[in-house]
């Protein structure tokens, strides 16, 4: 059997195209970042708990960052691994979720693109947290 890890990359893949929508949590009418990595979770087999109340910029996050946790997201250093969850800050008080499809592509919602996307790296993104999944989850 497949890892959670890889089931969830695999899904957040397959969301590339998917159209943008701030606080969208259904890929038919379109996902934000953390819609992203919920709809993943959930399609791979996760349990899935995901903030609400959130704007696209936000000075303090630290209410939001427990649904990491609850989510069966821990804590990780070094290289992100494919199925890794990054949060970024793309600018002053806006965070950003990415799923790692390796240690250095990722699958993120672009506002200003309109839609999920694959990036290669995150320059010029400071790294705020870095979790991993639990490898007994799912």
């Amino acid at each position: 059997m497949t890892s959670l890890a890889e089931r969830f990359a695999a899904q957040a893949e397959a969301l590339v195209g998917t159209p943008f929508r701030l606080g969208g949590r259904d890929p038919a009418t379109g996902l934000d970042c953390i819609g992203i990595a919920a709809c993943a979770l959930g399609r791979a087999g996760g349990k899935v708990h995901s903030p609400a109340g959130y704007a696209l910029r936000n000075i303090d996050i630290d209410r939001f960052l427990e649904t990491a946790a609850k989510s069966g997201l821990h804590p990780a250093g070094g290289e992100p691994r494919r199925g890794d969850v990054l949060l970024v800050r793309t600018g002053p008080a806006q965070h950003h979720l990415l799923v790692a499809l390796g240690t250095d592509r990722f699958v993120h919602a672009h506002a200003g693109l309109r839609r999920a996307v694959v990036q290669s790296g995150v320059e010029g993104w400071p790294v705020c947290k870095h979790w991993r999944l639990a490898e007994n989850q799912g």
